[in-house]
């Protein structure tokens, strides 16, 4: 209990004098142990959703092996709370180069709108929908060929009773052509697989009935052409062009006509929906931000986050309970340094949104973490406890490095950042001419001797160095887990709030920032 473990510091001098205490105390209030989470395969139960997911994704030239897993986990619960709720649309707030927003648009048939402040990400989605349309036009072209060889091996030994029943089934399957647009979704593994994405292998039937009339009656080559033409219902639009066949037959069985009158639904059932539409938006999303004015058909939708920076995962959460047409919100959050704090500077400034904290009760204790906790909370504990271990090195030369500019220059708080000078710095003498620069000091007053003076005094303390930051990284996720129950008890405070949550989601070794916020609004609102 909290007396026990008081008794890691010194009541006196209040300094750590019980490593191994002060471990076990951070591995209590880690949210793991609080018992505070929600089980993800309990909510997909409770969405009616499997927690088995998507299957067949693949990493690729266009998503590494991290994204890969982050947004296989993520759509496939956000399909599920928007079958759920009932919607369509989707907004996704910080989308980036639109890596989530394309997979829920071709993996699960969902209108998205993916916004970010940077018009270089933006630009970089539609990029990837135009290296989209490239494959499309190759595997188009293999199908093409495929469906080709196919008819001239199956010339000459097709059953007389196929042209037969194809007159039986065209009136039927005409009547139901028009119920095409509410099919699911169809594999197209081999687009995929050079295009980032793996589609889901489904391919539903509004009826029982008609589910049996397609599959027993197909031949081998109508199943391909309904392969081809399914694949554009999960393509953005801009990403594949009209598709029509071309046969040197002179004549045509009766099924290759109904086919050719399904294709031809087929394209005007799409043209006429843009329920599987991704839109890649530029716009710098706050607090107040009124979603109508950057999405003129906004609809009854969700939002979701993948990795939202800063003061945006709070925004995300105050513009989910604030708005009705929204429903349902998905957000995990990053970058807990660049959060504003309330209380963090003495100047009052009344009419600011913070980012921390959100909640009441944390408000009305003045509660403030400080940039050092927010820093440290960024930290990975899971992955130095696999072996990957804090850069040292690069810690110490930043470490050394503010000692100089501290008594040399007297600067002692800057807006300028060093950033990864580290990486392209050959010596600690050429990290130190670099990042001066990048601070604007004037390195001329600074010898090299003196610099490695800096150098050789400290680096017998780079152990000492590396043993505090372990420390950090112990009580990392503590701090992470004031900031998400600040969020999550921000939504218990709502009266519009059917139910909130938190839920880790991802594998916390591939992903640090694994934990999602997740809420649904009542029904009446």
């Amino acid at each position: 209990d909290d007396d026990i473990f008081s008794n890691a510091f010194c009541e006196s001098s209040e300094k750590l004098i019980n490593v191994h205490l002060f471990a076990l105390a951070a591995k209590y209030y880690s949210l793991s142990n609080l018992g505070v989470c929600t089980q993800l395969e309990d909510v997909l139960e409770a969405l009616k959703g499997d927690s088995e997911g998507a299957t067949g994704f693949k990493p690729d030239e266009f998503m590494n092996n991290k994204k890969s897993h982050e947004v296989q986990v993520m759509s496939e619960l956000v399909d599920s709370i928007a079958n759920y709720c009932g919607i369509k649309q989707v907004i996704d707030i910080g989308s980036g180069k639109g890596y989530l927003s394309s997979f829920l648009s071709m993996q699960y048939n969902l209108k998205v709108y993916g916004i970010d402040s940077s018009s270089s990400n933006t630009n970089g989605a539609h990029e990837r929908n135009r290296k989209l349309k490239k494959h499309w036009r190759a595997y188009q072209s293999r199908g093409k060929e495929n469906l080709k060889n196919q008819r001239l091996e199956e010339a000459n030994d097709r059953p007389v009773e196929n042209e037969i029943n194809c007159k039986t089934i065209n009136e039927e399957l005409l009547n139901n052509a028009n119920s095409l647009q509410n099919q699911g979704q169809v594999i197209i593994q081999d687009l995929v697989s050079s295009c980032g994405f793996t589609e889901m292998a489904t391919l539903e039937t509004n009826t029982e009935a008609e589910a049996d009339l397609l599959t027993g009656t197909q031949s081998h080559e109508t199943k391909l052409s309904e392969e081809v033409l399914a694949i554009l219902n999960v393509l953005p639009a801009d990403a594949v062009e009209d598709f029509s066949s071309s046969h040197n037959c002179m004549e045509l069985c009766e099924e290759e006509k109904v086919q050719r009158k399904m294709t031809s639904l087929q394209a005007k059932a799409r043209k006429s929906s843009e329920s599987n539409l991704y839109f890649p938006l530029t716009s710098f999303i706050t607090a107040e931000t009124e979603l109508n004015d950057i999405i003129t058909d906004l609809e009854d939708c969700m939002m979701v986050g993948l990795h939202t920076c800063g003061d945006l995962a709070a925004n995300t959460l105050r513009i989910f309970t604030a708005k009705p047409e929204i429903k349902a919100v998905c957000s995990v959050g990053c970058c807990y340094h660049l959060l504003s704090e309330q209380f963090e500077n003495q100047e009052e400034c009344h009419d600011q949104v913070w980012g921390f904290p959100m909640c009441q009760y944390l408000k009305d204790k003045g509660w403030c973490c400080g940039r050092n906790a927010r820093m440290s909370a960024c930290l990975a504990l899971e992955r130095v406890a696999v072996g990957q271990m804090l850069p040292t090195e690069s810690l110490f030369y930043r470490a050394v490095l503010q000692v100089i500019i501290e008594e040399i220059y007297g600067v002692t708080k800057s807006d300028r950042h060093v950033g990864k000078t580290f990486s392209k710095s050959s010596s600690f003498l050429d990290y130190v001419r670099r990042s001066l620069k990048k601070l604007e000091l004037d390195d001329s007053k600074l010898p090299d001797s003196c610099i490695m003076d800096y150098y050789e005094k400290y680096k017998h303390r780079m152990n000492e160095l590396e043993a505090f930051n372990m420390l950090k990284v112990v009580l990392a996720p503590c701090i992470e887990v004031l900031i998400l129950l600040d969020r999550l008890c921000y939504l218990k405070e709502q009266e519009n709030i059917a139910w909130s949550g938190l839920v880790k989601l991802f594998d916390p070794v591939k992903s640090p920032r694994c934990y999602a916020v997740i809420a649904l609004k009542n029904q009446s609102c």
